[in-house]
């Protein structure tokens, strides 16, 4: 804005000099106050001006006017508002005779068009970044409740997925149980697996957005219940998986085990999930300096270069029917709660990826 006002007032004082010119013309050229010269210069040259110019006797009422769109009545209102802007230049020519200066009148000039135009710009800019910023924001909020939209409808969702499996295979229980009671012992079992199954599940959603205690668990145990899970579900599926577990057993770190193993889950699901109908999931582990690398590798479509990132954003699914919720929740609880790191470390179009989570390990763990 600073520097608007600069060439504001450069151009200001450019014209003060024309004006002060055509001042000293003018004195050159009249020998008295009624000289008809005085017309042929204002004719003539100072026409030619590009800013409003006023000339006035020495009582300052107006006589001519350049570049100003108004009524002769209303010169004099125009006049004054000229002198606020730029001093008047007054008009004297020199007594051949005697001498004695005699003012004749003055010149009164206002800012071009130019100048017009550059004093709002300022405003015009501070109006489009305020446009900018408001539509800015406005467009920021409507993707974050289209966001938040989504985290709540995947959130439920989720919930009716996560309940959904083990209620369904609690109804599949019953009605066997009706049809062959003796197979009671053997059915009852399955059952137990599966309550055990949805108070896992209500023990996730409760632990999420509440403080989170972490203790000393064996990561081995917590992949083998997921790999078992699994190993269950997938003939359900229609599907024919190898899931390899290839993880150190003495690899101990400090988590919430329910939470952890809610994370592992959801990514060995979406590894399920890009593969058709046949394929392997290989899970392995590394030691990098204090931190636990898991590595989730499958044979499935893989994943473009551009979403490697996008893939754990809330809202982002590559799937038909996906709401991107379950690799977002996992990213939450890997970053948030356990102070780890979960990346796409390699993935290509149909040729599978690998997911990578690092954790801080113990310093006892082999």
């Amino acid at each position: 804005m600073s520097y608007t006002q600069g060439i504001v007032n450069e151009l200001r004082n450019d014209n003060g000099e024309i004006v002060k010119l055509y001042a000293e013309i003018i004195a050159e050229t009249i020998s008295d106050e009624n000289d008809t010269n005085l017309d042929f210069v204002f004719d003539e040259i100072i026409q030619k001006a590009q800013f409003p110019i006023i000339y006035s006797n020495a009582q300052r009422e107006p006589i001519y006017s350049k570049n100003i769109n108004t009524d002769k009545s209303k010169l004099k209102k125009v006049q004054l508002t000229m002198d606020e802007q730029n001093e008047a230049i007054p008009l004297r020519y020199t007594n051949p005779l005697t001498n004695e200066i005699i003012l004749i009148g003055y010149l009164h000039y206002g800012d071009s068009s130019q100048i017009e135009k550059l004093k709002w710009l300022p405003f015009i800019e501070i109006g489009a970044i305020t446009l900018f910023i408001f539509l800015g924001f406005i467009s920021f909020s409507i993707i974050r409740n289209n966001e938040k939209r989504n985290i709540w409808v995947g959130m439920a969702r989720e919930t009716a997925h996560q309940l959904g499996t083990p209620i369904s295979s609690l109804m599949g229980w019953l009605e066997w149980l009706k049809k062959k009671p003796d197979d009671q012992d053997k059915i009852i079992n399955d059952i137990l697996i599966d309550l055990d199954r949805l108070q896992q599940v209500s023990d996730r959603f409760s632990k999420m957005g509440s403080e989170t205690k972490l203790k000393e668990i064996h990561l081995s145990s917590i992949i083998d219940n997921v790999v078992l899970y699994f190993n269950r579900r997938i003939p359900s599926m229609g599907k024919s998986i190898v899931i390899d577990n290839q993880l150190d057993s003495n690899i101990k770190i400090r988590a919430n085990g329910i939470l952890i193993s809610w994370a592992i889950e959801n990514v060995v699901k979406n590894a399920i999930d890009a593969l058709d109908n046949e394929g392997s999931i290989i899970l392995k582990s590394k030691i990098d300096k204090k931190n636990i690398i898991i590595q989730i590798e499958d044979s499935g479509k893989g994943i473009l270069r551009k979403d490697w990132k996008n893939v754990f954003r809330p809202g982002f699914s590559t799937k038909k029917q996906g709401w991107g919720l379950g690799l977002s929740l996992t990213s939450r609880i890997i970053k948030e709660i356990h102070g780890g790191t979960i990346y796409v470390s390699k993935s290509q179009p149909d040729q599978g990826s690998i997911i990578e989570i690092s954790l801080p390990i113990l310093n006892n763990a082999n």
